[in-house]
């Protein structure tokens, strides 16, 4: 995305648990914005960029650390309208001369009050945003001015000059009820930039993208699972490149109750007509004996590239692969420096070498959040694609937990096909409900005898962009159903529970 002469914002990636909030609501009112590690920022990567403002996240550290995170005072006088958030609030006023010192700390609901300034604009005299603190500005720099204090009397907000603005609260958080006119004020009135990002422009600079990649006569491969990253990311390419287009589906065994030939049915219908390589065999014997979940994902994410390869080897012509990688997937994986690894992604440094190596890698999603992901299959016409729920690329595989038995293998994808259909037939909205199985057992009694069974977890979740995630409190009467028929219906399932944690502390899947 960053080839293209769409204006952005960079956000400045402080570690903060937000900082990818801040920057799917800057692509929310109309302008793509992009995270950036602060030792990445330069003057070369603001024209690169075709950068328009700058935003400093929050983050844990304390400006007046040693090793705090930071970014040089020359980004103060480069002329880019800039805002700091929480941590990036305190480390442009320290850096501009002011004191940042710790204190009792603010946290959560806090009432505010507000003077005139751009920033504010719509705003009331009094307001309630979010805060997450315990050091504060003790000293405004000299020539600030203090636009806001918080109902303790610390300082809330400040102006540096007419383009350099903090805020000690969280503007990107639905509990900062004015965040996104505060926002959009620094974007637009501050900042003037004009809106132009949404599904259409993203397809746009992704078809662009490739194009200026792919030579003529170079073949590009991609694999097809039928979720709506790697159909979107497929659509993309059959855009840029036509009938040089070579698309796979591999059956690793790990499906749904019918997906197979669903999935064939939905994408050859939407033009893409792939090859089915059916591998189901290759992928079961090869987890045998495997109970560790990111083994279990490095393995899959092994034997996605020799088959991968063996395709690879048959058509020469094919120099690239194109792969459905999105943020979060990005982010999960670690792949961000200042991010953890929370788990593998086969189509994120999942792939051995020797394959990427080979072929070059196109990733038209690598910068996209999922709930993006989705307008753009609505706008490239597969609206029912955008409405499947979300499926782990190395499939049911996860939601075993422990070794892929086939006795479990069996439950889940029953037990699943039934938390769908009545989740579905409630008319209830969520991002994902399915079921989970592991080797726990638990004692029943069915027609009047004892009987040990496994024990099935129920998984629904609501989110916006698989970011985050809360438990879906679904009524009682529907648990009940959807219980019953599990019990009933799964040969081998004496007890159903049901997941209430949310993410985090939990991933939506369960490993």
């Amino acid at each position: 995305m960053s080839e293209g002469k769409t204006e952005e914002v960079l956000v400045i990636n402080f570690g903060g648990q937000y900082a990818h909030m801040i920057a799917r609501r800057v692509r929310q009112l109309g302008v793509f914005s992009e995270l950036v590690n602060p030792r990445d920022l330069t003057p070369s990567l603001l024209e690169l960029k075709n950068a328009r403002a700058i935003i400093l996240s929050g983050g844990p550290s304390s400006v007046y650390e040693p090793s705090a995170p930071k970014v040089e005072p020359w980004v103060f006088s480069a002329g880019l309208p800039t805002l700091g958030i929480c941590y990036g609030f305190q480390l442009a006023a320290k850096l501009m001369g002011g004191d940042v010192s710790k204190g009792e700390g603010e946290y959560g609901p806090t009432r505010i009050s507000v003077e005139s300034s751009p920033l504010f604009e719509g705003w009331e005299k009094t307001e309630i945003v979010w805060m997450s603190h315990a050091d504060m500005v003790t000293r405004p720099p000299p020539g600030a001015k203090v636009v806001a204090k918080s109902e303790k009397g610390y300082v809330a907000a400040l102006e540096f000059g007419t383009q350099v603005f903090g805020v000690q609260f969280h503007p990107e958080v639905a509990h900062t009820p004015k965040g996104m006119t505060l926002l959009s004020n620094f974007l637009f009135k501050v900042s003037g930039i004009k809106p132009s990002w949404n599904a259409s422009s993203a397809i746009d600079a992704a078809v662009n993208e490739i194009r200026h990649k792919v030579k003529s006569g170079e073949k590009v491969f991609c694999a097809v699972s039928g979720g709506v990253d790697s159909t979107v990311s497929a659509l993309i390419a059959k855009k840029a490149v036509g009938d040089d287009l070579v698309t796979v589906f591999v059956d690793h065994g790990l499906l749904r109750e019918g997906e197979a030939e669903e999935v064939m049915q939905t994408l050859s219908g939407l033009g893409l007509k792939p090859k089915r390589v059916d591998a189901s065999a290759l992928f079961l014997n090869a987890l045998k004996g495997i109970s560790d979940p990111e083994e279990k994902r490095k393995v899959i994410g092994e034997l996605f590239g020799r088959v991968f390869e063996d395709i690879l080897s048959s058509d020469p012509s094919i120099r690239w692969l194109v792969q459905g990688t999105t943020y979060p997937d990005v982010v999960e994986s670690g792949e961000q420096s200042l991010a953890e690894r929370i788990k593998s992604h086969h189509n994120v440094a999942g792939l051995p070498p020797r394959l990427t190596k080979r072929v070059g890698l196109l990733e038209p999603l690598r910068y996209l959040y999922k709930d993006e992901v989705r307008a753009m299959a609505r706008e490239l016409g597969a609206a029912n694609v955008a409405a499947r729920q979300p499926f782990p690329g190395p499939g049911l595989a996860v939601r075993v937990i422990g070794e892929v038995t086939q006795e479990k293998l069996l439950t889940v994808r029953k037990a699943s096909r039934i938390v769908e259909e009545e989740v579905r037939a409630s008319g209830i909205q969520v991002w994902q409900a399915f079921a989970v199985v592991g080797d726990d057992r638990w004692v029943g009694v069915k027609g009047d005898k004892r009987e040990e069974g496994l024990i099935v977890t129920v998984r629904v979740v609501t989110s916006e962009d698989g970011m985050t995630a809360d438990w879906a409190r679904l009524p009682h009467d529907l648990i009940t159903k959807i219980a019953n028929r599990i019990t009933s219906e799964v040969q081998g399932v004496s007890m159903v529970t049901f997941a209430v944690s949310p993410k985090p502390p939990s991933t939506i899947e369960p490993c």
